[in-house]
């Protein structure tokens, strides 16, 4: 993710075809944390280009209310995969890696 920080690292990124790997490695992957950096990951390089002022994405100032909300979004996603992790692991048959 921290490659597609910037304009020309998003552009580079997406002509070395890392969308097509990256699609196929979320179709067999079982890890949720490999999956969730995958659907971030995807998300950006299919995405539109961030307007003006955003070149840089470790640069954009981000308002207060936002950032929250954001870290409220990251700590939902968490629980969601912990429990994904912990069904995992109880299952029977499970083979936890």
């Amino acid at each position: 993710l921290q490659l597609t920080a910037t304009k020309g690292g998003r552009r580079a990124v997406r002509e070395k075809g890392t969308y097509l790997i990256l699609r196929e490695l979320h179709r067999w992957e079982r890890e949720p944390d490999v999956l969730a950096a995958c659907e971030k990951l995807i998300q950006v390089l299919i995405g539109d280009e961030p307007g003006a002022g955003m070149e840089n994405l470790l640069e954009v100032e981000v308002p207060a209310e936002v950032e929250q909300q954001l870290q409220r979004l990251d700590r939902e996603e968490e629980e969601r995969w912990q429990r994904e992790r912990e069904e995992r692991r109880e299952a029977p048959g499970s083979t936890a890696r």
